[in-house]
C-alpha cells in the first residue's frame, strides 16, 4: 500500500481561555456550509415547535463525477508505521589473485555468482532469523515511530482484554433516513454541546432548551426549557440516564448576545425532569463561571479559569467549591467516567504549569499527580482509566497535540510517552471544548487507538487512512492495523467493550459505515451503511467533520452540530442545514 505522507503544517489550535464554543481560528471546527440540493424540504413544525422531524425526499442519483485530485504531497519512502523496504543482497566481485591480472568474468557468469550468493545469503539469513526468536519483533518494533503494517492483531483467537462487546450486526446493515432535524430559530452565534441517546430517546440541546425525539421516528417526546442557552454537557451518562449540564441563568439578548454560563444541573432523560440546579459564589457577589462538566459515580464536577467545583448527583449538595490559591493554583476542569480526573494548573498564562490528579471524588482530595513537562500549560485527558493524557509540548503540534501521556493512575508515575503530532494522526483536542475535548482516540484493551491522516491509497476512490494501535505499557507500535477502504477514512468515536465502533466517511459516491473492530483480532464488521444517493450523502457529509457530534447505538447513527452559525439572508442559497440527521437499519 502507498505509505501515508505527512499533510503539510496546520495552524496551532486555539490557545487555553479562549471562550466556550467560539469558532476556532483556521476554521477546522466551525461550522460549515452544506452543499446545494440538500434533501427534505423542512415541513411546517407541528404546535409551535421546533424540530419537528422531515420527511426525506424520494432517492435521488449517485454522483456520475469523479473526485478531484487530491493536493500535491511529497511522499516519503518511509512512513510512519509502515516497515521499511527489506535489504537487498549485494553482490561483490571476487577479486583477481596474482600479479599478472587474469581473465575478467563474463557477465553471465558474474549473474550467476551473484545469484549463488543471494541464495547463500537467504538461506543464512533464515537460519540467524530463526534462531534469535523474538528478538527480530522486538527490534523491528523498537525502531517504528507508529503502527506496525501488520493486517490483523496476528491470529489471536482470545478475546479482547476489556471483553465482547454488546454491539452486532443485524441481518441487514443497509440504513434509511430515519428522520431529520432542522435548525431551530435564533439570532446569533449559538452552541449546542451534548448528545445522548437511550433506548427510547435521541435528546439534543436546542435554543434555551433541552428537547428528547422519538429515536425511531424523530417525534418530540419531551421539552424541558431552561433559564438560559446550554453551554456544556456531560459526555456521560448514568445507568438509568442521568446526566449533567451547564447552562446560563438567562436568556441572551441583543447587541452581545452573550451571558456567563454559572448554572449546573442534573437532567432526567428519560422525564426530561431537571432534578436540580445549582450555582456558587466566585469573585465578590458574583457567582463563579464554568466552562465544562462531567460526572464520576455520583458526582458532578465542573470547572474552569475561576477553578473548579463538585456536587452530589442525587441531591446536588455542594461537595466542594472553586478555590485560587496564593500561586494560582485552579482546577481548570475535570474527566469523569470510572474515576474523577482534574487537570490543575499554576501561575499566570504564559507562564503557568500543569498537573493531572485522580481525585476522591466525595471531597477532591488527590489520590496521585503527575507534573506534565515545562512548557505544557494544559492538558487534555482521553480516558480517565487507564489514565491518558494529550498535550502539545513546547507548542509543536497541531491541533493540540503532540503527544500522549500513559499514567498510573493510582502512583502518579509516567507509564510511558507516545509521539502523535497532529500532522501525521487525526486525532483532535480543541481549546474549547476542554478537559475532555478530544476527538477521534480511543484508549481500550490497554491500548492507544489512533487514526492517520488521509493519504494516497492506490484506489479509484481517492484518499485513505487506517488505524493503528499502540501499547500503553511500552509507547510502542503494535501489530494492530484497520484499513479505511478505498475512497474512505475512518474516524473512532468510542469502545464497545475490547472493541472499537469506527465511523467511516465516506468516498463521492457512497454512503458512509459504522463498523465495529474486534479488539483481539482487529477483524471489521459493518454495523450500519447509509444510502449512497448524492441527497442524503449531502446531508450526512454537511455537518463539519471535527465539531460535529456523532452516536451510534443498536442499529442508529445520529450526527449532529454543537454549534450553530448566525444566520444570514443568503443562508438559502446554501442549501438546507440541520441540527441533526438521524439513520437506522432498514426494516
Amino acid at each position: 500500500m502507498t505509505q501515508p505522507p505527512p499533510p503539510p503544517n496546520q495552524p496551532p489550535g486555539p490557545p487555553p481561555g479562549q471562550p466556550p464554543h467560539q469558532p476556532p481560528q483556521g476554521g477546522f471546527g466551525a461550522p460549515q456550509q452544506p452543499p446545494a440540493g440538500g434533501f427534505g424540504a423542512p415541513n411546517p413544525p407541528q404546535d409551535g415547535a421546533y424540530g419537528y422531524p422531515q420527511t426525506p425526499p424520494p432517492a435521488q442519483p449517485p454522483y456520475g463525477q469523479p473526485p478531484q485530485a487530491p493536493p500535491p504531497y511529497g511522499y516519503p519512502q518511509q512512513g510512519y508505521g509502515y516497515p521499511t523496504q527489506p535489504m537487498q543482497p549485494q553482490y561483490v566481485p571476487p577479486q583477481n589473485s596474482g600479479s599478472g591480472g587474469g581473465r575478467k568474468l563474463s557477465t553471465q557468469m558474474q549473474i550467476i555468482i551473484a545469484a549463488c550468493v543471494a541464495i547463500v545469503l537467504i538461506v543464512v539469513g533464515g537460519i540467524v532469523y530463526a534462531s534469535t526468536g523474538d528478538d527480530g519483533k522486538k527490534d523491528e518494533a523498537k525502531n517504528s515511530s507508529g503502527g506496525a503494517s501488520g493486517g490483523g492483531g496476528g491470529g489471536d483467537t482470545k478475546p479482547a482484554p476489556d471483553g465482547a462487546g454488546k454491539e452486532k450486526a443485524g441481518a441487514n446493515t443497509k440504513a434509511k433516513v430515519a428522520f431529520q432535524l432542522p435548525e431551530p430559530a435564533r439570532e446569533d452565534l449559538t452552541a449546542v454541546p451534548g448528545s445522548w441517546v437511550t433506548d427510547k430517546a435521541y435528546v439534543k440541546p436546542g435554543v434555551n432548551s433541552v428537547v428528547a425525539y422519538d429515536v425511531a421516528k424523530g417525534s418530540v417526546l419531551w421539552t424541558t426549557p431552561l433559564a438560559g442557552q446550554v453551554c456544556a454537557a456531560s459526555r456521560h451518562m448514568t445507568e438509568d440516564h442521568k446526566t449533567a449540564i451547564l447552562f446560563e441563568a438567562k436568556k441572551r439578548t441583543a447587541p452581545k448576545f452573550y451571558e456567563k454560563c454559572t448554572e449546573v444541573g442534573v437532567l432526567d432523560l428519560n422525564t426530561g425532569k431537571l432534578l436540580w440546579s445549582k450555582s456558587v459564589p466566585g469573585d465578590g457577589d458574583a457567582k463563579s463561571q464554568f466552562e465544562q462538566v462531567t460526572q464520576s459515580g455520583n458526582t458532578v464536577a465542573a470547572g474552569g479559569l475561576y477553578g473548579g467545583a463538585a456536587f452530589d448527583l442525587t441531591t446536588g449538595e455542594v461537595r466542594w467549591k472553586p478555590k485560587v490559591d496564593a500561586q494560582q493554583c485552579r482546577d481548570i476542569g475535570y474527566a469523569g467516567g470510572k474515576t474523577l480526573v482534574a487537570v490543575r494548573t499554576c501561575g499566570d498564562y504564559g507562564n503557568r504549569t500543569a498537573s493531572v490528579q485522580t481525585l476522591n471524588a466525595d471531597n477532591g482530595t488527590p489520590l496521585s499527580s503527575y507534573k506534565m513537562p515545562a512548557g505544557v500549560e494544559d492538558a487534555r485527558v482521553v480516558s480517565s482509566d487507564p489514565l491518558v493524557v494529550a498535550a502539545d509540548v513546547g507548542d509543536t503540534g497541531t491541533f493540540g497535540i503532540s503527544d500522549f501521556f500513559s499514567i498510573d493512575g493510582k502512583t502518579g508515575k509516567l507509564r510511558a510517552k507516545i509521539a502523535a503530532p497532529g500532522d501525521q494522526y487525526l486525532a483532535r483536542c480543541s481549546a474549547s471544548d476542554g478537559v475532555e475535548g478530544c476527538q477521534f482516540v480511543l484508549v481500550g484493551n490497554d491500548r492507544l487507538y489512533l487514526p492517520t491522516t488521509e493519504h494516497d491509497g492506490g484506489g479509484a476512490l481517492g484518499r485513505t487512512n487506517e488505524i493503528v494501535a499502540f501499547d500503553l505499557a511500552t509507547g510502542k507500535g503494535t501489530p494492530e492495523r484497520a484499513d479505511a477502504g478505498d475512497g474512505y477514512h475512518s474516524l473512532p468515536l468510542r469502545m464497545d467493550g475490547g472493541n472499537l465502533i469506527v465511523y467511516k466517511w465516506p468516498p463521492y459516491n457512497k454512503g458512509g459505515q459504522v463498523v465495529s473492530i474486534d479488539g483481539a483480532t482487529f477483524k471489521q464488521t459493518v454495523l450500519l451503511e447509509n444510502p449512497s444517493d448524492r441527497a442524503v450523502r449531502d446531508a450526512e457529509t454537511s455537518f463539519p467533520e471535527t465539531g460535529a457530534e456523532y452516536d451510534y447505538a443498536a442499529g442508529r447513527f445520529f450526527v449532529s452540530q454543537d454549534l450553530m452559525s448566525k444566520p444570514r439572508e443568503n443562508d438559502s442559497q446554501f442549501g438546507k442545514k440541520y441540527l441533526a440527521v438521524a439513520f437506522s437499519v432498514a426494516d
